[in-house]
C-alpha cells in the first residue's frame, strides 16, 4: 500500500495520544507506506505531540470541522482531486457517526475501513467488531498487524535528561487534576487531592503536580495546603506534553481524572489510579494492565466524581 489516509474526529490531546500504538503498529506493517492524517480538528501530531516523534501527514481539505457539516458531501471530491494524490489504498476511519462516514467515504479509496453501523460502509465485512481497531483490521486486512506499543525511550535524550534533573530521586506520586474543558464535571475536588496529597507525605512519598505554569492561583493553594508538593515544569524552560511523559516515567503512581495528561502520563507504563464520573471509563481509560480504575457510575450509581473517597484513592496507592 503507498497511501494510507486516517481519520480522527476527536479534537483533545488525548484523543490523538490513545492512537500512539494504532499507528506505530500500522507503520512497522506497512513500513513503505505514506500515511495521511485527516481530522475533524488540528492534526496535534505536527503540533503539540511533535516530540513523540510520530508523524502522520495532514491532508488539509480546507473543510472546516471535517465530517460534521452535511455540505462537505458537496465539496470532498473537488478538495481531494485539487491535491492530486490519487486513491488512497486505505482509508481508516477511526469514529461511529453516520454522517462523518458517509461524507469520508467520498474520498476516492480502493479499501475501506470503519467501524460504524457494524461495519456498514467498510469495502470487506468481517463477523463482528470489538474496540480494538488494530484486531479488527487484522481481520480486515487478512494480516495480522503487531501491536507495537510506544515506549520512552523513543523521546527526545534532552527532555529525558531534563526529566531526570526535575525529579532526581524516588517514592513520587503524581497528580493531574485539571479538566481540559468544562462542558463535563470531570474534576475530583481540590481539598480532596490535597487531602490525599497530606497523606501520602504521612508514609514518606513526596507529592508531584502536573499543572500548567499558567494556572497560578491554583498553585498557590495547593503550595500553601502541601507546601511540599512539587511542581517540576515551574523549574523548566521546557513545556510540552513529551515532557509530561517522561517526568511520568520517574513516578512510583500517579493519581488523575479522565483529561489530556491522564494520557500522556499512561505513556510512561506506571501504575496509575484514575478517577471517572460523568464520562465512560470503559472508552477513555489507559488501556493497560498497570491502571486501576475508580469510577463513580460503577461504585455509587452516580455521575458525580466527587463520590469516591480519599481513603479508598489511598488503599490503592
Amino acid at each position: 500500500m503507498k497511501k494510507i489516509l486516517i481519520y480522527n474526529s476527536g479534537g483533545g490531546l488525548g484523543d490523538s495520544i490513545q492512537l500512539f500504538p494504532l499507528i506505530l503498529s500500522l507503520k512497522n506493517h506497512f513500513k513503505k507506506s505514506n500515511f495521511f492524517y485527516l481530522g475533524a480538528h488540528s492534526n496535534h501530531f505536527e503540533g503539540k505531540l511533535k516530540e513523540y516523534k510520530i508523524s502522520l501527514e495532514t491532508l488539509n481539505l480546507k473543510l472546516k470541522y471535517f465530517g460534521f457539516r452535511w455540505w462537505h458531501l458537496l465539496f470532498v471530491n473537488k478538495r481531494v482531486a485539487e491535491k492530486n494524490l490519487g486513491k488512497f489504498d486505505l482509508i481508516i476511519d477511526l469514529q461511529s457517526k453516520f454522517r462523518n462516514s458517509l461524507i469520508l467515504k467520498r474520498v476516492p479509496h480502493v479499501l475501506f475501513y470503519s467501524k460504524t453501523f457494524k461495519g456498514f460502509f467498510s469495502t470487506r465485512k468481517i463477523k463482528s467488531y470489538s474496540a480494538n481497531h488494530l484486531d479488527n483490521l487484522s481481520l480486515f486486512l487478512e494480516d495480522d498487524v503487531i501491536n507495537i506499543e510506544f515506549k520512552t525511550n523513543r523521546l527526545p535524550k534532552e527532555i529525558l535528561i531534563e526529566a531526570k534533573r526535575l525529579l532526581p530521586n524516588s517514592n513520587y506520586v503524581g497528580f493531574s487534576i485539571t479538566q481540559g474543558n468544562n462542558y463535563r464535571k470531570k474534576s475530583w475536588s481540590l481539598y480532596k487531592f490535597t487531602s490525599l496529597a497530606n497523606k501520602i507525605l504521612s508514609k514518606n512519598k513526596i507529592p508531584v503536580f502536573f499543572i500548567e505554569k499558567n494556572k497560578t492561583d491554583l498553585i498557590e493553594k495547593i503550595k500553601n495546603q502541601v507546601p511540599s508538593a512539587i511542581f517540576p515544569e515551574l523549574n523548566s524552560k521546557l513545556a510540552c506534553p513529551a515532557l509530561v511523559t517522561a517526568l511520568a516515567s520517574r513516578l512510583n503512581t500517579a493519581v488523575s481524572i479522565d483529561n489530556g495528561i491522564m494520557h500522556m502520563m499512561a505513556l510512561a507504563k506506571i501504575p496509575m489510579i484514575v478517577l471517572f464520573g460523568p464520562t465512560d471509563s470503559n472508552k477513555f481509560a489507559p488501556k493497560n494492565n498497570f491502571t486501576q480504575i475508580l469510577d463513580s457510575k460503577i461504585l455509587y450509581k452516580t455521575k458525580d466524581i466527587n463520590s469516591i473517597g480519599v481513603d479508598e484513592v489511598l488503599s490503592l496507592i
